[in-house]
């Protein structure tokens, strides 16, 4: 009997924000495939008879390249398994997920999507930063600093991207936020335009540092990634923010 698959957002890496519906699939599957950046405590969820299977991805090395993670998927579900793929975030947003997916259905494997909590809308607010706010952002953009030099269409517009949004958050953009904030600023976003460089968003790890756009280069590369990178003048509410969430802790 042919098995299924089951896209898994794990959501950013506060184990507290995997969906109820992520974490009773992992209770039913018989083989979890999973990324670098998923909680490790996630897979307690699973039975002690599934197997574990790791394929995380770093910078130039893939312990498993994608095609062979579209082959294990298609191979355990071909056996009648329940596959489990977990994913940081949401599989969707920039997590290959559609590609999978994709291959999935070529195959004719029964699949599903369960979305996650997005790292790009999670890790700003974890430090505080509302991505919009009435008074001084009513637009944002999620883009990635690491273009797929084989990707069919153009690489990102950063010039168009420059003053078409309020906000932008950068993810995987860590070794090119230099490049990016002078394209950034060559096309009308300001040199002085507030960024904040968050590392490792969610976890008791996580580190955030304020700097000018023109300084976001130099000071990215001081700091352990995974890196998001949220340009604009929400980045200024943060604060305000929290000097307010710590007065109501202290409560």
């Amino acid at each position: 009997m042919l098995g299924r698959v089951t896209l898994v957002g794990a959501g950013p890496g506060d184990p507290g924000l995997l969906t109820i519906r992520g974490r009773d699939a992992i209770e039913a599957a018989d083989v979890i495939v999973y990324d670098k950046l998923v909680n490790p405590v996630l897979l307690d969820y699973a039975a002690e008879s599934a197997r574990r299977i790791y394929a995380g991805k770093t910078r130039g090395d893939h312990v498993m390249p994608q095609g062979a993670i579209n082959a294990v998927l298609i191979h355990h579900a071909r056996l009648g398994r329940h596959v489990v793929r977990l994913k940081g975030g949401d599989p969707f947003v920039f997590g290959r997920g559609g590609e999978e997916a994709e291959a999935l259905a070529e195959a004719g494997v029964p699949f599903e999507i369960v979305p996650g909590v997005s790292s790009a809308i999670a890790v700003p607010a974890y430090a505080g930063i509302p991505l919009t706010h009435r008074s001084v952002s009513s637009s944002f953009a999620v883009v990635t600093g690491h273009d797929d030099p084989e990707k069919r269409r153009a690489p990102v517009d950063w010039a168009r991207l420059a003053t078409a949004v309020d906000t932008l958050v950068v993810l995987m953009g860590q070794t090119r936020i230099g490049a990016i904030a002078r394209e950034l600023i060559a096309h009308g976003r300001p040199a002085d335009t507030p960024v904040a460089l968050i590392s490792a968003g969610t976890t008791e790890a996580q580190t955030v540092v304020e700097c000018a756009l023109v300084e976001a280069g130099e000071r990215a590369q001081r700091l352990s990634g995974p890196l998001m990178i949220v340009i604009g003048e929400v980045v200024r509410l943060r604060a305000q923010l929290d000097r307010l969430a710590g007065a109501l802790a202290h409560a």
